[in-house]
This record gives C-alpha cells, sequence and structure tokens, in this order.
C-alpha cells in the first residue's frame, strides 16, 4: 500500500470505520457515517439522550427513541428530524417495566431486521442530602431522617439507572448480534450512559444517584466480560459524563426540548471552565459508536471534574 493510499485511512469516515457498498460516491461516506445503521436510544427525548439522538440521526442513522411521554417524543422528531441524512421515530414505552421492555423489543423487531446501536440513556436523580454538617445529629437528620432519601428513593433510584439497564440489554441480544452481520468489520455497539458521579469519591449531596452510577459503570464492564465470552460480537462501554445541560441538572427543557446552564456556575468546578455543550457530547457518542477497539471502558467526559473533585 502507497503512502497515499495510508493517507486515505485516516480520513473521517474510514477512522469511524463505517462502510457500505450501496454509497454512490466517496463522498457520502464523509456526509453520513452512519447511513443504514438502527439504534435505539432510551430517554431521547431530552438532554444528554436528545444530544444523542441528534448525533446518530443527522451522520445518517435511523434513530428510535423512547421514553414514556408521546408528546414529548413527537415534539423531537419534529424539530430535529427534518432535512437530515438519518430518521427520528419515536415509541413510548416504560423502561423499568420488563412486559414494556419484552413490548418495545417486538415493536422493534417488526420494523427491523437488526439493531446496530443501543443507547441507556434513561435516568433519574432523586433526594439531596446536606453533608456539611459536623455535628453526629446533624448529620443523621440530614442523610437518616430526611424524607426524600427513604427507601423507597433508593429503590427507584436504581431501578432506572442500573436494573432497566442490565434488561434492556439482554432483550436485545438477538437484534444487536444480528446487526454486527450485517456488515464486515462493523461490531454492533451497546452504550450506558452513565456518570463521574459514579467515579469521584465526594457524594455531591446525592449517595443514591452516585452509588447507581458506579453501579452502571460496573454492570457496563460485567456485561462487556460476559457477552464477550459468549462468542458475542457486540461491544459494551459506557460514556460517564460530567456537568451537562439537562432537565436534572438544569430542572427544566425549554420549547425546543433544550435545557441550559449558566457558564459562570461551573467556571471554578472544571479545568474547562464551563458545562459541557451538545457538541462535546455528540462528538463522544460518535467516538463510542464507531470505533470497533473499544470494549468493556468508561469514557469520562467531564471537562477534568475528575480531576479536581479525585476519585477513588
Amino acid at each position: 500500500m502507497d503512502p497515499q493510499q495510508i493517507n486515505q485511512n485516516f480520513q473521517l469516515a474510514n477512522l469511524f470505520n463505517v462502510k457500505d457498498k450501496g454509497m454512490k460516491s466517496p463522498s457520502d461516506h464523509k456526509k453520513y457515517i452512519l447511513i443504514y445503521k438502527v439504534a435505539l436510544i432510551t430517554g431521547g427525548g431530552s438532554g444528554i439522550g436528545l444530544m444523542a439522538t441528534q448525533a446518530l440521526a443527522v451522520n445518517g442513522a435511523k434513530v428510535y427513541i423512547t421514553g414514556r411521554t408521546q408528546e414529548k417524543l413527537d415534539k423531537v422528531a419534529e424539530l430535529y428530524g427534518q432535512n437530515i441524512s438519518g430518521q427520528i421515530i419515536p415509541i413510548t414505552s416504560d423502561i423499568t417495566d420488563k412486559q414494556s421492555i419484552d413490548k418495545l423489543v417486538k415493536e422493534i423487531s417488526s420494523r427491523e431486521k437488526f439493531l446496530s446501536i443501543l443507547i441507556n440513556n434513561a435516568g433519574i436523580s432523586t433526594g439531596h442530602q446536606n453533608t456539611e454538617h459536623e455535628d453526629p445529629h446533624e448529620l443523621r437528620k440530614s442523610l437518616f431522617e430526611d424524607e426524600s432519601g427513604d427507601i423507597a428513593a433508593w429503590d427507584d433510584t436504581f431501578r432506572t439507572n442500573v436494573t432497566q439497564t442490565f434488561f434492556v440489554t439482554s432483550a436485545f441480544l438477538p437484534l444487536l448480534q444480528k446487526g454486527s452481520e450485517q456488515e464486515r468489520g462493523w461490531s454492533s455497539t451497546i452504550i450506558n450512559i452513565t456518570s463521574i458521579s459514579g467515579i469521584v469519591k465526594v457524594s455531591q449531596h446525592h449517595f443514591a444517584y452516585n452509588a447507581s452510577k458506579a453501579a452502571a459503570i460496573h454492570l457496563t464492564k460485567m456485561l462487556a466480560h460476559e457477552v464477550m465470552t459468549s462468542k458475542l460480537r457486540i461491544r459494551v462501554n459506557n460514556i460517564a459524563p460530567g456537568v451537562f445541560p439537562s432537565e436534572m441538572t438544569a430542572g427544566e427543557s425549554d420549547e425546543k426540548q433544550k435545557s441550559s446552564i449558566p457558564k459562570e456556575k461551573y467556571e471554578g468546578k472544571t479545568a474547562a471552565r464551563r458545562p459541557g455543550k451538545d457538541e462535546d457530547m455528540a462528538s463522544t457518542v460518535l467516538f463510542v459508536a464507531t470505533n470497533q477497539y473499544l470494549n468493556g471502558q468508561t469514557v469520562a467526559v467531564d471537562g477534568g471534574y475528575v480531576l479536581t473533585a479525585g476519585s477513588l
């Protein structure tokens, strides 16, 4: 192979390792790196889920988004599904319920022969505990007696942030394996959206959320190992975001299903001196989805937050 041919391997489309004989010209690769790929994103109606949806759909993928609120999902498809190379298709589903997950699998299977990308993004955070008390009685009151931090809240947090990730992933394994069989050089991928909250040593005032995200990171590694030892050609990784604008971090979304966080709020908390942008998450999603050599890994995209807070 001559040097010029070697250089071609470093073009964006080749780095993303997505090739299709149906392309009309080489320029199609550059425009639509995920053409003919089918994706499913849970919680795709806002926040990081919406960022991932746009990243994949704009680059050619057919993206199914799920959530409990049909109106929110329809709005995303209406706002962001126009004049793009891919598609955004809404399907309501409660992924904390096993029967609902099975129904979702059957729905996708009735429409598609395979699944290329699964992004487990749905998540919640409950309760806020004050950890600054130096008096043990006051600390007990904040951690034990606070009604927002009861056992039911912990159960709900783990059910949404950890349990559903296991069941959604395992339910879609056959379709994902079929996705790997569609194209030489492509292995289907599962991306779990975890958090740097599962990495840092501080509680950030929400013990249940941080504990659940640490569990989700470990679950990712276990799933990656077991899927590999089962001889399935499916990669399992997780993205651990720092602070990104979402309904969880900002408290609300605007009429475009987008949230915002004042830059100055995080100037002293990260090396980047700002919260994450849509483009930061989009480029990370594309990297993790398409890098065929990445498996069982945690990719922290946090502007240097872990460097500041410290990890376990």
